[in-house]
């Protein structure tokens, strides 16, 4: 059985390419390309993804945004979120975090295999386990050294 992964992402060939990773490790994939188009799908997917994974800067509503309307909303606030992003600012980590998500990458930091690896790992232990479990998770530190 797959795990059905949704992903959001405004960069084209970002999308593609992640799209390819996360497909050839096994996750079914519905797609978005802009704040907006993200919660619409997440409102209408049936059955709910098992895992969402938001860009912060994308066009019409930032992932943040995306994020807080999610947990906001009684059919999407159980879905895990992961922040996967270029903003590499301890503050923007402090504040995916603070609004629920699960984790906050960032791209520059880790190899596209890296980060479908990490994320499939996260997704499984979700879909072992019946209800949310809890999942700590150490955040890189993205102080400037």
């Amino acid at each position: 059985m797959s795990t059905l992964l949704f992903f959001a992402e405004d960069d084209p060939l970002m999308s593609r390419m992640y799209e390819k990773a996360f497909r050839a490790s096994g996750f079914d994939l519905t797609v978005a390309f802009d704040g907006e188009s993200a919660l619409a799908a997440l409102k209408t997917m049936d059955p709910r993804p098992t895992i969402a994974v938001l860009d912060i800067m994308m066009p019409k509503k930032s992932g943040f945004e995306v994020l807080r309307e999610m947990k906001a909303d009684p059919g999407l606030k159980s879905i895990p979120v992961i922040l996967l992003t270029n903003l590499a600012g301890q503050q923007d980590a402090e504040k995916g975090l603070e609004l629920g998500a699960i984790l906050y990458l960032i791209k520059s930091q880790y190899s596209p295999i890296e980060i479908v690896g990490k994320i499939k790992e996260i997704a499984e232990s979700y879909s072992r386990k019946e209800g949310i479990p809890e999942v700590n998770v150490k955040v890189k530190d993205t102080a400037k050294k």
